[in-house]
């Protein structure tokens, strides 16, 4: 039977207080709906409905380049009953119909599975958890053969009701034409005002249809998000989650509960992570790879036995094997290393390509440049790549030497084997293997007195 998903993603989120809506809040680096949509796609369903509401435009925004979801206004904010009917009009009756939450990005394609499996004949199934503090939840009512019969809203519980810590989670398998049927016979009489898709439980256990509780394994996995300190539980959830998928591949931490994968790490064998390091988009990371305290590592590739010492931060970039990178090393996007480079401390790359062997260790910038084999730079080198309108390029040779504190006034070209001497400004280009200087006339002026501070009297 074929599955449609319908997410609920109407909701304001006022507890953040936040101009941003509750589902594009970050997790791991990616909104909240998005986590959801990766579990729900996971099943290969024919459709994904999104119900929107609250900064409509912007959710869709954030989504516009993913052309298979199909997007639903809630207008007004009605119940959970009112969102799914908003749906309904473009789902086939022989459909199921898995409804999921925005706001719960934990929930596992297993678990989802498990529901689907068990409303395939028509039946219903409902997630529900086990809460040791089910304040704030609706509670999960069975009959006297342990069997759901139906949910009743905290608000509208009776004393006995509250004490029972079976909650419901919202996430809920059906068949498309018995909810329509039953979607089309709810009413708003209760405490909220609203129409409660739980609702649909007791008319469908007084039908005789079966209603299947399937109580799930943890219940961190359906955790709501609601407010900030929600948002952080779930943000250390999923990281501890990650920390240890990666540590069954062979990951080495200095602390698991020290680090945060903001998006996708493809790590090779005998990889180490210290502390505080920080992993954003796609990264990839080959054998032997050590990673040093407080890194930021986003969108790039490191070869096998790369070293990257403390505080360095790289966006977009390539490095071969064996490089040795920072301490607070900055490399943006398309520094491109060969084998066995080094890139030292305060030192930046940007839009460079620079051969195997070369070593730019202290505090320089190299900008738009193709940097050869086995080239030194000097501290304090700065290839002067940008004239106020337009980029330049540098071309420096293989086995330049580059003395300390030399300007390459670009476009300028280095040949191979040439020296700079300490200080110049190079402007015009330098030919391979001879000794380029550029060096102002030093002079003294006998009997020059500094200035000094007038008298506060004076």
């Amino acid at each position: 039977m074929p599955v449609t998903v319908v997410v609920l993603a109407a909701g304001q989120g006022k507890r953040m207080h936040s101009a941003l809506p509750k589902v594009l809040q970050p997790l791991a680096g990616r909104p909240l709906l998005a986590h959801v949509l990766e579990a729900a796609r996971k099943l290969e369903p024919a459709a994904i409905h999104i119900v929107y509401g609250h900064g409509g435009d912007t959710v869709k925004a954030a989504f516009a380049d993913q052309p298979d979801l199909r997007w639903a206004l809630q207008s007004e904010q009605l119940g959970t009953g009112h969102a799914v009917m908003q749906a309904m009009p473009s789902i086939p009756d022989d459909h199921q119909v898995l409804v999921l939450l925005g706001d719960v990005p934990l929930v596992r394609t297993r678990t989802l599975q498990r529901l689907v499996n068990d409303s395939v004949e028509g039946e219903l199934a409902l997630l529900t958890a086990v809460a040791d503090d089910p304040s704030g939840y609706g509670r999960v009512i069975r009959d006297e053969r342990g069997e759901v019969a139906r949910i009743v809203e905290e608000k509208d519980a009776t004393d006995d009701e509250r004490r029972v810590n079976e909650v419901n989670t919202g996430v809920i398998a059906f068949g498309a034409a018995e909810l329509r049927r039953c979607l089309a016979s709810l009413d708003n009489d209760n405490a909220q005002g609203e129409y409660y898709l739980t609702d649909v439980i007791a008319m469908s256990a007084q039908r005789g249809i079966k209603v299947h509780g399937i109580v799930v394994d943890s219940a961190t996995e359906v955790l709501g998000i609601n407010d900030r300190a929600q948002l952080a539980l779930a943000e250390r959830t999923l990281q501890r989650q990650i920390a240890q998928d990666l540590m069954s591949r062979g990951v080495a931490f200095a602390d698991p509960e020290r680090v945060d994968v903001r998006g996708t790490l493809t790590v090779g064998r005998d990889v180490f992570i210290d502390v505080g390091a920080v992993f954003e988009g796609t990264v990839e990371l080959g054998d032997n790879v050590k990673i040093g305290p407080y890194a930021v590592i986003a969108d790039s590739k490191l070869g096998a036995g790369t070293l990257v010492h403390p505080h360095s931060v790289m966006t977009g970039i390539v490095a071969g094997p064996n490089c040795e990178i920072g301490p607070f090393a900055r490399l943006r996007p398309g520094a491109d290393l060969g084998s066995k480079v080094k890139v030292g401390n305060f030192v930046e790359i940007k839009k460079s390509a620079v051969a195997d062997g070369s070593k730019i260790n202290h505090l320089s910038y190299v900008g738009d440049a193709t940097i050869g084999r086995d080239v030194n730079v000097g501290a304090g080198t700065i290839t002067c790549n940008y004239d106020g309108a337009n980029k330049h390029h540098t071309t420096i040779g293989d086995r330049v030497f580059v003395g300390s504190g030399v300007m390459l006034v670009a476009p300028v070209s280095l040949g191979e084997g040439a020296t700079i001497g300490a200080g110049s400004t190079i402007t015009k280009d330098a030919p391979a293997g001879e000794l380029t200087l550029e060096r102002s006339k030093q002079a003294t002026v006998p009997g020059w007195q500094r200035p000094k501070k007038k008298s506060p009297r004076s």
